[in-house]
């Protein structure tokens, strides 16, 4: 073994001669973007209702060369949301500040805004001939219902020149909810609760028989999740490159949204509101009236997924390329799905770049999804979540990159390198629509 050692290094210093560092010096990337999103099918509110929510978000990624070979990077980043939608989880809640809260306001509670908070930290090893590559990598993220912690490594390997590429990669994902559940779900059973509300059955009569017996609380808390993934890059020919890639997912645990309500076709529905706006709300959901929850939400604790797909990049010219790409997906719960996407980065000068985008996605329902008030009690799993029903999307998108070689403008001992603008509009066949308006600069150390 020793004698096999020396002789590569031998052959490596002869052969090299000069070796080209992997990163050259430490390059930081700030990225931000606001997202805002409305809809009428808020699955906190049983498929019905509002979706409006708006998310900021910001995160810092800084890449670290440690020799030659090695790089560390860090990934740290914080998103805030607030939701008209999830308020709803529960639209009772009282405070000093909002003694007289009702159902048909906006709650003010914890359920509507939070914070998540997440930093991954990966470190990579590149071989001396640059064709072998491996990392490792660690995930941490939290927020004031779940916690995940993951890791995962991959390999990958250059052929022919480096015009062939495979890679492996493999991640684990240990999650644990700290689950709210609907707050006339969680304390029916508490008689104080209702104080200064009539409940109303179906009939417009005022009732005490809301007991919604097919709400059970959680016995287990976790969500395990599982991913391999294959991939294989070729460059065809000096304009042609194309990749495939192919993924193994699989998920245990608690994979059902504690808070998303439920409401049985086969059931009495019971209200609190005026009695004459009931049926208003079975069409327009009218704020006059509250309709009580009957269940939680119940999936299946696994799902088994497999996404493959592919990209084609061809340079049309020194102006224009295009970038292709294609996705399908199946799982076992039902769902099926195709997604195609199209951006052609066009340079219109030395340091700008003009980017439109685009991307067309379509998706055949869950086994488990029906709509608002059209499940059955009689059921095992049910889901009135709207991401789970069929739908098509459509998005659109701009962008603007501007790109210095020379790094010209400078902070302190960094060089400003590169700055990323994008905006782009997503729309549902289901009515959610949403914008998101993201920015990225990237900073390389002098």
């Amino acid at each position: 073994m020793l004698s096999a050692f020396g002789f590569s290094q031998e052959k490596d210093t002869v052969n090299l001669g000069y070796k080209k560092r992997v990163l050259e010096s430490i390059e930081v990337d700030f990225l931000s973007s606001y997202y805002k999103q409305d809809g009428v099918h808020s699955s906190v509110s049983g498929g019905m209702g509002s979706e409006n929510l708006s998310d900021f978000a910001t995160n810092i990624v800084v890449a670290v060369p440690l020799n030659d070979d090695d790089v560390l990077s860090v990934d740290a980043g914080i998103s805030a949301y607030t939701s008209a939608s999830s308020s709803n989880i529960n639209p009772f809640d009282k405070s000093k500040n909002n003694p007289s809260a009702t159902p048909w306001q906006a709650s003010s509670g914890a359920s509507a805004q939070d914070v998540l908070a997440a930093m991954i930290v990966n470190y990579s090893h590149s071989s001396a001939d640059r064709n072998l590559i491996w990392n490792a990598d660690v995930a941490f993220s939290n927020e004031y219902d779940y916690t995940s912690i993951g890791f995962g490594g991959g390999i990958s390997k250059l052929f022919n020149q480096k015009n062939t590429e495979i890679s492996l990669k493999t991640n684990v994902y240990l999650d644990q909810w700290r689950p709210i559940y609907p707050k006339e779900l969680q304390e029916f059973g508490n008689n104080n609760f209702f104080n200064g509300f009539t409940i109303y059955d179906q009939n417009g009569i005022a009732s005490s028989n809301y007991l919604p017996s097919s709400f059970l609380s959680w016995n287990k808390n976790n969500r395990n999740s599982y991913s391999a993934s294959f991939g294989f890059s070729q460059v065809v020919t000096q304009k042609m490159q194309f990749s495939l890639f192919f993924d193994l997912l699989q998920q245990r645990g608690a994979l059902s949204t504690p808070y998303h309500r439920i409401y049985f076709a086969d059931k009495a529905n019971y209200y609190i509101g005026q009695p004459q706006f009931i049926s208003v709300y079975e069409t327009t959901q009218n704020t006059g009236v509250y309709h009580l929850a009957d269940a939680i939400e119940q999936l299946p604790d696994t799902r088994f997924k497999i996404p493959f797909g592919a990209r084609l990049n061809y340079y049309l010219s020194e102006k224009i390329t295009l970038r292709t790409y294609y996705r399908y997906y199946w799982d076992d719960w039902g769902i099926t799905s195709h997604t195609a996407s199209l951006e052609i980065p066009i340079k219109i000068s030395d340091k700008f770049t003009f980017i439109p985008t685009y991307r067309y996605y379509t998706q055949k329902e869950s086994t488990y999804f029906a709509p608002y008030d059209k499940h059955l009690s009689t059921e095992k799993f049910y889901t009135s979540d709207y991401d789970l029903s069929s739908f098509n999307a459509n998005q659109y998108g701009l962008g603007v990159s501007y790109t210095d070689i020379f790094t010209a403008a400078k902070i302190s001992i960094f060089g400003l390198k590169n700055i990323d603008f994008r905006y782009n509009h997503y729309q549902r066949t289901d009515g959610l629509r949403a914008n998101i308006v993201t920015l990225g600069v990237k900073f390389v150390q002098q």
